[in-house]
C-alpha cells in the first residue's frame, strides 16, 4: 500500500508541474478511449482493484473510510496512470464493507472528492462508494428468478408508478411503507377488503410496471426519514445504485441492493415485468456532480462560450455522443439487466441522446434478451447544440431500432393540450382533433385514411411498426386524468367526468401500439389539481386505496378493458402492413365521432369482424355500421365480453361520451 497525505502530494505535484509539461487533450474528441469493461471496482477477498478514466489528471487519489458518512479517512492511496486515460490501484486484503472516494489533482488544484461514478454500492446519501460482494446481495431463490413470458412487444400493457406513492397511505396496511419491500407485501387490503399494492396491480392485469427513477438520486436526505421528504427522482447522483430512501437501511449499501432485487423477484413471481425509468440525459448536480468532479466538461455538452448547455431544463445535458459517456450508458443499462434482472427501460428526455448511442444500447440489451423493452420521450426540454438530425427525437423514430416513443399527439388529441390546462379535446367535446386520435389508433404508422395535415403535432407518420408507439393520456407529469377533467370541465357533474375518463383509456386500450396507464387512473386518482408534483408532499402524491372502494365500478371497467385487450390480438397487430390491411375507418357524419372496423380475424383473433365507435360529444350521435350479426361488447360505459345484447348494424345511436364495440 502507498500511504500518504494530501499536503505532501500537493507540494510535490506543484514542483513537478513547474518542471514538466503535462500532456493535454483538446478538444474532447481527442481523448483516448478505454475499451475494457472493468472500470470501477473489481473485488476479491485477496485484493480490490480500482480503475477510473481521467485522461488529463496530474494525479488521482483514493480515500478509504470505515463508514459512509462520519469517519476521517484511514488510508489515502495514490493511483498509477496507465494507458488510454486510465488510473489504477490495487489494495491488498479484504476491503469488504469499506467505503471509498476519488479525488483528482489537476492544474495545481484539487477537484471535489466524490464516489466512484461506476459505484455499485454507496453509503448514506450516496457520498461514498462501498466495496461490495454482489453475490452476497441476492435474496433467497434469486438464481431461479425468471422473466414472465412475453411473446411480442405488442402484448405489453404498462402501469407507471412511484415506489413511495404505492404504499405510503394509511388506507393500505403496509409494514414497509414507501419502500421497495412495500411492493413485495401481498395480502394487503383496504378497509373494504379490496386488493392494494402489488395484489392490485396483478388484479388489474397489466404486463409491466414502470418504476419512476429508483436509482440513487440527489434531492432527499436519507439520514432524516422522519422528515418525509418527497421527490420523483429525476436528479441522478449514482446511476448504478438503488435509492437509499426506499430501503430499510440507507447506511448499509448491501440492503438497498437486496431489497430492490426482492421487489423485482416478487413482481416476476406474480407475472409482472419491471421497467426502470432512467435519466442519463442530465445529472442532478452540475459542477458538483461525480462526472464533472472527475473529468470537468467531458461528459457534458457545452455551448460555444464553454458554458453547460441545458436541453434538459435542469442545468446541464450529458454528451451521449462522446465515446466514454456512450460506454457508460451502455454498460450501466446492461448492468441493471444482468444484476437486477430488469425487463425494460424508459429513457427520460430521450431526445437529448444521439441516435447512435440509443441504437447501441438497444442492440446490447437485445443480445441479452430480445424481449427487453426500451422506450422514451422523443423530445427535449430546451435547445441542444447537437443537431436534431442526430438526436433520438420523435421525428427520427424510424431511425431507432427496437425503441418506442411516447405519442403526445394521441395524448393531447384525447384530453387537450398538456400545458393549456382548461383546453378541451376529443373526450370533452372539442372538434378538429379526430385525425390526431386516429393517428394514435393506428399507432403513428402510415395509413391512407389518416389526414396527417390535420394531426396536431406530426405532419407524417413517425413509427415504423405499431410497437414503436406508446399511447397514453396521463402519466406522472402534469395533471392526473381526473384532475385535468375537473379543470377543463368545471361545470360538469361527476357522472359526466366518469364517462369521459372511461372513454379516454378505452381509446388507448383498443388502439394499436402499446398502452400506458398512470398508477391510480383505474380508480380516478387525484393530486388535488397539483400539476407538477415532483416535490409535493405525500398528501398530494400518495395512492389513496379507499378511492378504489368509492370508484370500484371504474376499476372493474378498467380491469375488463385490460383483459379484453389481452384476450384479443386484433388490438395488438404486429406490423404496419397488417394494420393497413385489417383496420379501416368508417365514414361518419358530424364531428367528434370516430368509427372503424378491424376485419378478417386480424392477428389470429377469434373475432372475425370488430366495429369500434367513439363519440366525444356530450349528446348521442348516429352512426352507420355495416350490416352484420353483432354481439355488443361495450356500450354506455359497460363492458361484458360475454355480450350485452345483439345488433344487426345499419343506423345506430351511440350515447354521448362513450364507446361502442361490436363483434362478429
Amino acid at each position: 500500500m502507498r500511504y500518504t497525505n494530501y499536503l505532501l502530494f500537493s507540494l510535490l505535484f506543484i514542483l513537478f508541474n513547474s518542471c514538466f509539461e503535462v500532456k493535454q487533450y483538446n478538444p474532447f474528441e481527442k481523448y483516448p478511449v478505454y475499451e475494457g469493461n472493468d472500470l470501477g471496482l473489481s473485488y476479491s477477498k485477496e485484493k480490490s482493484t480500482f480503475k477510473i478514466y481521467v485522461p488529463e489528471a496530474d494525479a488521482v487519489y483514493m480515500n478509504f473510510y470505515e463508514d459512509g458518512q462520519t469517519e476521517e479517512s484511514y488510508l489515502v492511496d495514490q493511483m498509477i496512470k496507465g494507458e488510454s486515460g486510465i488510473w489504477e490501484t490495487s489494495i491488498e486484503g479484504d476491503l469488504l464493507g469499506k467505503f471509498y472516494t476519488f479525488q483528482v489533482f489537476k492544474e495545481r488544484g484539487w477537484l471535489k472528492e466524490v464516489p466512484d461514478p461506476y459505484a455499485k454500492a454507496v453509503g448514506v446519501n450516496g457520498k461514498r462508494a462501498m466495496v461490495v460482494d454482489l453475490s452476497q446481495t441476492n435474496p433467497e431463490g434469486w438464481e431461479n428468478d425468471k422473466r414472465p413470458p412475453l411473446a411480442a412487444p405488442n402484448d405489453i400493457i404498462i402501469y407507471e408508478l412511484h415506489v413511495r406513492d404505492m404504499t405510503i397511505h394509511d388506507s393500505g396496511p403496509f409494514e414497509n411503507r414507501g419502500k421497495f419491500l412495500g411492493l413485495t407485501e401481498q395480502g394487503k387490503t383496504n378497509a373494504a377488503g379490496l386488493t392494494t399494492g402489488i395484489d392490485h396491480i396483478k388484479e388489474l392485469g397489466v404486463t409491466h410496471v414502470h418504476l419512476l427513477p429508483s436509482y440513487d438520486f440527489l434531492s432527499l436526505d436519507e439520514t432524516k426519514p422522519e422528515a418525509n421528504e418527497y421527490n420523483w427522482g429525476y436528479d441522478p447522483q449514482n446511476y448504478n445504485v438503488p435509492e437509499g430512501s426506499y430501503s430499510t437501511n440507507p447506511y448499509d449499501g448491501n440492503v438497498r441492493i437486496k431489497e430492490f432485487k426482492k421487489m423485482v423477484q416478487t413482481f416476476h413471481e406474480n407475472g409482472i415485468r419491471v421497467i426502470l425509468d432512467v435519466v442519463y440525459n442530465h445529472t442532478g448536480a452540475s459542477f458538483e456532480s461525480n462526472f464533472y468532479s472527475i473529468l470537468p466538461g467531458y461528459y457534458y455538452r457545452l455551448n460555444e462560450d464553454g458554458s453547460l448547455s441545458n436541453a434538459s431544463g435542469c442545468g446541464n445535458e450529458t454528451a451521449s455522443e462522446r465515446p466514454m459517456m456512450r460506454k457508460f450508458m451502455i454498460e450501466s443499462v446492461k448492468y441493471w439487466v444482468e444484476e437486477y434482472h430488469l425487463d425494460g427501460f424508459r429513457f427520460d428526455l430521450m431526445g437529448i441522446h444521439d441516435i447512435e448511442t440509443m441504437n447501441a444500447i438497444s442492440a446490447a440489451v437485445q443480445e441479452i434478451d430480445p424481449t427487453i423493452f426500451i422506450y422514451g420521450e422523443g423530445w427535449t426540454a430546451g435547445a441542444s447544440p447537437l443537431a436534431e438530425e442526430f438526436r433520438a427525437v420523435k421525428k427520427n423514430a424510424s431511425k431507432l431500432n427496437n425503441i418506442a416513443v411516447f405519442s403526445d399527439d394521441m395524448r393531447d388529441g384525447i384530453k387537450g393540450h398538456v400545458f393549456t390546462h382548461d383546453a378541451k379535446a376529443f373526450i370533452s367535446g372539442l372538434d378538429s382533433l379526430e385525425e390526431s386520435v386516429k393517428f394514435g389508433i393506428v399507432a403513428a404508422t402510415q395509413h391512407d385514411q389518416v389526414d396527417y395535415s390535420q394531426v396536431n403535432y406530426s405532419d407524417a407518420p413517425w413509427a415504423k411498426e405499431p410497437a414503436q408507439c406508446i399511447n397514453y393520456v396521463s402519466c406522472h407529469d402534469n395533471h392526473t386524468l381526473y384532475d385535468r377533467l375537473l379543470i377543463s370541465c368545471p361545470d360538469e357533474p361527476k357522472s359526466e367526468l366518469i364517462k369521459m375518463h372511461k372513454l379516454a383509456n378505452t381509446i388507448v386500450l383498443t388502439s394499436q401500439g402499446i398502452p400506458f396507464l398512470h398508477a391510480g387512473v383505474d380508480f380516478m386518482r387525484t393530486k388535488d389539481k397539483v400539476e407538477n408534483s415532483f416535490e409535493s408532499p405525500d398528501s398530494i402524491n400518495q395512492i389513496d386505496w379507499d378511492r378504489k372502494t368509492r370508484y370500484q365500478d371504474v376499476f372493474e371497467y378498467y380491469k375488463k378493458m385490460v383483459a379484453l385487450r389481452k384476450a384479443h390480438p386484433a388490438f395488438r397487430i404486429k406490423t404496419t402492413e397488417e394494420v393497413q390491411q385489417h383496420l379501416r375507418f368508417l365514414p361518419v357524419d358530424g364531428t367528434n365521432l370516430i368509427a372503424y372496423q378491424i376485419t378478417g380475424n386480424a392477428n389470429g383473433d377469434k373475432w372475425k369482424n370488430i366495429v369500434v365507435v367513439f363519440n366525444g360529444n356530450k349528446e348521442a350521435r348516429e352512426v352507420n355500421v355495416p350490416a352484420g350479426n353483432y354481439q355488443i361488447i361495450i356500450k354506455d360505459g359497460e363492458l361484458d365480453e360475454k355480450g350485452l345484447g345483439q345488433e344487426t348494424g345499419g343506423k345506430l345511436m351511440i350515447s354521448g361520451r362513450s364507446a361502442l364495440l361490436l363483434v362478429e
